[in-house]
């Protein structure tokens, strides 16, 4: 397929309008060498962009955190040519870190070390993010009305603004072992460079906020997690097969008392959904472990009106408070907001979920 002028140009449009912006620098943390002594190559570093306001006055710096097949691209800007959740956040006087997870984007994956790779098609991206009121097979899929685009193929190929989405798409990770090994690591370097931080962390990305409180609780001070990757111990909407067998995450947290192996945490599935359309949660059977390391730091689990996780991100939410961790779960349409998918950073009306996203953090974060 031809790519149209349009789409050049919006691309560029989207990121040219750092209006608050005073400095734009980048660097790497993490990583080490690997390899034969003759031929080492440098693996799991992480590349970070910091964007830096003229004035800044928020206490502490938005680390965020993209999701699968995406990178830091996410949040500098829109496919139609809008300023993104950087911008808006910078303005507010926050600084503001980007990254491309290790082994993705601008952070080097090397076939001699890394796992295979795997990337969402243009197919699947139609159904589940951008089109899913045509081709969603979920009950909140045909609310969704904010992809922002007004062609006859709005959100499919042939749409400029998803061609210009797509084309920002690309390989990931396929073991999410690997992926959640590689950024606590990086993660953690990167909090220890910077100091503390607020996460805003989207989709896959959800695991690695509770596994970098877990690894640095002093150093993340809140969590905004946007439609986190879910729900507990197994799969839904997607598949129902098992899957984070640590209860959010694919490898080991911090519970007390101690978990030496997945296989300790006794679960039970509840008898009933907690509402039409939504999926019934698997919790721990009586009485949970807790997760020591995530309690105290304030936790927003946001979902969207129409996005596959509207039904099931609740389990997330309970599953964390069952374990002790205190959170806000906000559904969006609650919020007055409507319409809303998956990638709601890029609709329509993406600055106005920035400012709640905004007043939660004022609110919450100390």
């Amino acid at each position: 397929m031809k790519i149209p002028l349009l789409l050049v140009l919006t691309a560029a449009a989207a990121f040219g309008q750092h209006t608050q912006l005073a400095s734009r620098e980048y660097f790497y943390v993490g990583g080490k060498y690997t390899g034969p002594a003759d031929s080492q190559v440098m693996a799991g570093q992480m590349y970070v962009e910091a964007w830096r306001p003229r004035r800044v006055t928020k206490k502490y710096p938005l680390v965020f955190i993209h999701g699968a097949s995406q990178t830091a691209t996410n949040w500098m800007g829109t496919p139609d040519g809008r300023p993104g959740w950087a911008d808006y956040f910078v303005a507010q006087g926050y600084l503001v870190y980007m990254v491309d997870q290790p082994a993705r984007g601008r952070s080097a994956w090397h076939p001699s070390t890394n796992g295979s790779l795997t990337i969402l098609s243009a197919p699947d991206v139609e159904r589940r993010f951008t089109a899913s009121e045509v081709g969603g097979n979920w009950p909140q899929a045909k609310k969704h009305t904010q992809w922002p685009s007004e062609s006859p193929n709005k959100g499919r190929r042939g749409d400029p603004v998803f061609d210009a989405f797509y084309a920002t798409q690309v390989e990931s990770l396929a073991s999410l072992v690997e992926t959640q090994t590689l950024i606590q690591a990086a993660g953690s370097a990167l909090l220890d460079k910077i100091g503390p931080a607020i996460l805003v962390t989207h989709s896959q990305s959800g695991p690695f906020g509770w596994l970098l409180a877990d690894s640095r609780p002093n150093a993340v001070k809140g969590i905004v997690a946007i439609e986190p990757t879910g729900p507990p111990f197994q799969n839904a909407v997607v598949n129902e097969d098992k899957a984070r067998p640590w209860g959010v995450t694919d490898i080991p947290l911090t519970y007390n008392p101690p978990v030496q192996a997945p296989a300790e945490l006794a679960t039970v599935r509840e008898q009933r959904a907690d509402g039409p359309d939504l999926a019934v949660c698997w919790k721990q059977a009586d009485p949970p472990r807790q997760l020591p390391h995530l309690h105290g730091i304030p936790v927003l689990i946001v979902t969207t009106e129409s996005s596959f996780h509207a039904v099931y991100d609740h389990c997330t939410s309970k599953y964390l408070t069952q374990a002790g961790v205190a959170n806000t779960f906000m559904r969006l349409e609650d919020q007055g907001i409507h319409g809303n998918g998956h990638m709601v950073m890029l609709e329509k009306n993406s600055q106005e979920v920035a400012a709640l996203l905004r007043k939660w953090i004022s609110g919450h974060v100390r």
